[in-house]
């Protein structure tokens, strides 16, 4: 480890000023662009819910319109729809590129609070190699690929599926209704069966990639509507208790606390064979206690740790925490269930 003078830390205070006020002006420009989307957003909504109410009315009277007239409202609503996918599809975007943004901003602004009186004293700070940092974003990055690998294998097996039987469908009501109207009527029901199927799917899939009631509503009422999908899907018992202050936190750290949740949840259906698990939720003036407990099959906390055959999961969530400023404790062995607790400071008053 090599020693900088104060020119060159003076140098990166400077550069880590310019790149914080840098990311605060995009932050400003993405919350605009997020407030007008959401705007655009609004208005498909209604546009969709308008829609609708005309295809139920014209569902009720398919005898007395002509099949052009029937098949031009069928391709009104599906451009509609589509639409509505895009544009929720590019407010989910944004508002993940927001969350980064606040959690780079959080971070250098850490480090300009931490090295900017090192500077203005003239002492010198310890600059670490270029490697010490190495396993730690090495970690951070391998899960980021695992978790696009794993959302590539969603998105191909869930909503892309679907939506391809769905414009399956759509084409066999199509030419049905040049041969016989009556078939042609009943696959409109399967149609629309499997249209509320999709759509239902893909807000699923949404909530699961980043819920927007974690923005509108905060941390608590999104972790149980979380918890209650999480019951309906798996079939596992689960009890979440919220106590303590109602109250939000900044963004980020909202984000890293939910996926976290997400994270342990995660754990426990697909690898802890348990058959309850318990969540506890606790805010108060310093802090956001998150605990996951189950009564699985538990393992050995050193293991997810000791860089051989460690849970990159685990350990990513642990270092995100921790780069908040946060602690993770995990309490585990084999046979014994395990307990994870994510203690996140709340930061600055929102």
């Amino acid at each position: 480890m090599d020693f900088q003078p104060q020119s060159e830390l003076e140098v990166l205070v400077e550069e880590i000023r310019a790149e914080l006020e840098s990311a605060q002006r995009e932050l400003r420009d993405i919350k605009l662009t997020i407030t007008q989307s959401r705007t655009e957003l609004d208005k498909l909504t209604q546009r969709n819910a308008q829609i609708a109410g005309q295809m139920r009315q014209m569902q009720a009277n398919l005898e007395n319109m002509a099949r052009t007239d029937i098949k031009q409202a069928y391709e009104a609503a599906q451009d509609a729809q589509q639409r509505l996918f895009a544009m929720r599809g590019q407010v989910e975007r944004l508002q993940a590129d927001q969350a980064n943004l606040e959690r780079m901003t959080t971070l250098l602004q850490r480090t300009l609070t931490a090295i900017e009186p090192l500077a203005a004293s003239g002492q010198k700070v310890a600059k670490p190699s270029a490697g010490e940092n190495k396993p730690m974003i090495a970690r951070i990055v391998e899960a980021q690929e695992t978790e696009r690998q794993k959302l590539s294998r969603q998105i191909h097996d869930g909503p892309a599926q679907a939506l391809s039987n769905f414009v399956l469908q759509s084409e066999i009501a199509n030419r049905l209704f040049e041969k016989d109207t009556n078939l042609a009527r009943a696959e409109l029901g399967n149609l629309k069966t499997a249209a509320s199927s999709t759509l239902q799917k893909i807000r699923d899939f949404i909530f699961d990639l980043r819920p927007m009631m974690l923005d509108d509503l905060g941390l608590a009422p999104t972790v149980k509507r979380y918890v209650d999908a999480f019951k309906d899907k798996t079939g596992l018992p689960a009890t979440l208790t919220v106590t303590g202050q109602e109250r939000r936190i900044e963004s980020v750290r909202e984000v890293m606390i939910f996926r976290g949740l997400q994270e342990l949840l995660g754990n426990v259906r697909d690898h802890a064979q348990a058959t309850e698990v318990r969540i506890s939720l606790d805010t108060d003036d310093t802090r956001v206690r998150a605990v996951v407990e189950d009564n699985g099959k538990g393992f050995d906390p050193e293991v997810v740790f000791d860089g051989k055959q460690k849970t990159i999961g685990l350990s990513a969530l642990k270092e995100k925490i921790e780069l908040l400023g946060g602690v993770v404790e995990i309490d585990s062995q084999p046979g014994s269930g395990t307990r994870v607790v994510m203690d996140v400071p709340v930061g600055e008053p929102v």
